[in-house]
């Protein structure tokens, strides 16, 4: 196989502890090189996260050249080809090249070959098929360095076969056609996506969510999720009714609108649903396995607190009252929703309209920070010192001067809720 291309220099390519894993793959003879999203992104001068190695040699040979040149090596994935190598800096994921004996849609039984071509031939896209070695030389078995150039998501080889392999493919094509590609989309993944999709039914629950949180949490979801509804997807992972105008919204927010507030799969989810019943957001939660704090976050950013759903209407005592009632996190949540909401039905427009609005809805959202609840100064030990025995009577007294705590705006100290407490207990008793 000839080299077809030349990464830019790289700081993970030339950093010393990649350099002295490369050297101990290869002591001996063998082959290795980067695979897939790390020669993919340096190529597009992008970060990069995770280093992949592949390499011509069987796993338990890997395990012995990396042992042997004093790195610690971790049997991660041995049946499958895959090891570990743990150094100071980074880890690197090393898997023996493989080709497909037998794949149900979910799992593949693998055999080890030293064959470049047949283990590019078995990976999904072909932007994620190809090689690079240590002196960053490209090499490009299926014109992965073509399709990347023209930010075309197409599958290796034929497009129905390599998604029958494994069914969540189609979830990753739409992922990566939504961070790399540009329109319009492969019509042959397309079509085979269309024609398979009813086959996601038969995935783990786990697999799914990974795969569309992490679309949920790309750049432009919005516009992957009409994509994916357009080709028949949507249906076998999410409710029918999907709000998209606020998913729009809400992304555009998080990426350009707000300073400081970062991209949130869950959040987003949360816009993307919010036109279904409770029900359907609490069979997402089961179906996409949620844990159950991501499931009480998901189902409390549908809850408003007894005050109403966060607005710039809202007054400032009562957004106290509800922030208070709902905690840092939900508030947040309803408050970027209610916002979406209000920008994909106003637009800049409104009761409080432009730069204006803007501001009134930074106030809301950023309240936690600028005016932070304080803690209720009391606890059932000072009740208690009051002469009360400890019991549902110190509840109940506890929660009749918080409310009145509450109701002031929180203003209320120490020394005056204690001397209310007093006289509450001096006229319980005579």
């Amino acid at each position: 196989m000839q080299a077809v291309g030349q990464l830019s220099p790289q700081e993970w390519l030339s950093h010393a502890d990649t350099r002295r894993v490369i050297a101990a793959l290869t002591a001996e003879g063998a082959t290795a090189r980067f695979a897939g999203g790390c020669v993919r992104d340096a190529l597009l001068n992008l970060p990069v996260a995770d280093i992949d190695i592949a390499i011509d040699r069987p796993p338990e040979e890997t395990l012995r050249l990396l042992k042997a040149a004093g790195i610690r090596a971790i049997p991660t994935g041995i049946d499958h080809g895959t090891i570990t190598a743990v150094t100071p800096s980074r880890h690197y994921e090393i898997t023996t090249l493989r080709r497909d004996v037998e794949t149900d849609g979910r799992h593949a039984v693998v055999a080890f070959t030293d064959d470049w071509a047949a283990d590019a031939m078995r990976r999904d896209l072909t932007i994620n098929a190809l090689f690079a070695d240590i002196e960053g030389r490209v090499f490009d078995p299926v014109d992965g360095m073509a399709d990347l150039g023209a930010r075309r998501v197409r599958f290796v080889g034929h497009a129905e076969t390599r998604i029958a392999e494994d069914v969540l493919r189609i979830l990753r094509f739409f992922r990566f056609h939504g961070r790399y590609g540009a329109p319009p989309a492969d019509a042959d993944a397309l079509a085979a996506c269309r024609r398979l999709a009813p086959k996601i039914a038969d995935l783990s629950g786990e697999r799914v969510r990974d795969e569309m949180l992490k679309i949920l949490g790309g750049h432009h979801p919005a516009e992957v999720i009409v994509l994916m509804r357009g080709e028949g997807v949507t249906r076998w992972v999410l409710p029918e009714s999907l709000d998209i105008g606020r998913l729009r919204l809400l992304s555009w927010l998080e990426e350009r609108g707000i300073p400081g507030f970062a991209a949130d799969p869950l959040r987003r989810l949360g816009a993307l649903i919010a036109h279904a019943s409770d029900d359907a957001a609490a069979e997402v939660a089961a179906r996409w396995r949620l844990s159950n704090a991501e499931a009480d976050r998901l189902l409390a950013m549908r809850q408003p607190s007894p005050e109403g759903v966060p607005h710039v209407a809202m007054p400032v005592a009562a957004a106290r009252r509800a922030l208070d009632d709902l905690g840092t996190i939900a508030w947040q949540d309803q408050v970027l929703l209610a916002w979406s909401e209000y920008r994909d039905l106003n637009g800049t427009g409104g009761p409080v309209p432009g730069s204006r609005g803007t501001c009134a809805w930074e106030v809301l959202l950023h309240l936690p920070e600028t005016d932070p609840l304080p803690t209720f100064p009391l606890t059932g030990a000072d009740v208690v010192a009051q002469g009360v025995a400890p019991g549902p009577r110190v509840g109940q007294l506890l929660r009749q001067l918080r409310a009145e705590w509450r109701a002031e705006d929180f203003r209320p100290d120490r020394a005056d809720l204690l001397a209310r407490l007093a006289r509450v207990v001096d006229a319980r008793e005579t």
